[in-house]
């Protein structure tokens, strides 16, 4: 079984920084892609960039020049930066991962995208 964790949200002022962090854990598992996005209230979920096992990243442009995603492959971890934050960057937001793990039961590769259940960011004064 695949579990992903993300954290570091919380409350912020405008202007302010955070960075979230997403760790992808299970057993013989092994990560590809990784992605972020956000879903705000009342809103469908919005992508925010995605990061391959190289760790080249593209940005939805709503975000490019304040956001900035990397990873750590030995720990199956992606981080997000957020800098300059707004308002209207309250959200949720939820990593995802690409991976492979297998059965235990009969060794059979499983591939799959695993979600995690989110950090809640807040930007108010």
């Amino acid at each position: 079984q695949v579990h992903l964790a993300e954290s570091g949200g919380g409350l912020v002022q405008p202007g302010g920084s955070l960075r979230l962090s997403c760790v992808a854990s299970g057993s013989r598992l092994s990560v590809n892609a990784m992605g972020w996005y956000r879903q705000a209230p009342g809103k469908e979920r919005e992508l925010i960039g995605e990061i391959n096992s190289a760790g080249t990243a593209k940005y939805a442009d709503s975000v490019k020049g304040r956001f900035t995603i990397s990873r750590d492959n030995a720990k199956n971890t992606a981080y997000l930066q957020l800098n300059n934050l707004k308002p209207e960057d309250t959200a949720v937001y939820l990593c995802n991962a690409d991976g492979i793990t297998y059965s235990p039961y009969d060794d059979t590769p499983i591939v799959g995208r695993y979600w995690g259940q989110g950090t809640r960011v807040t930007v108010s004064s």
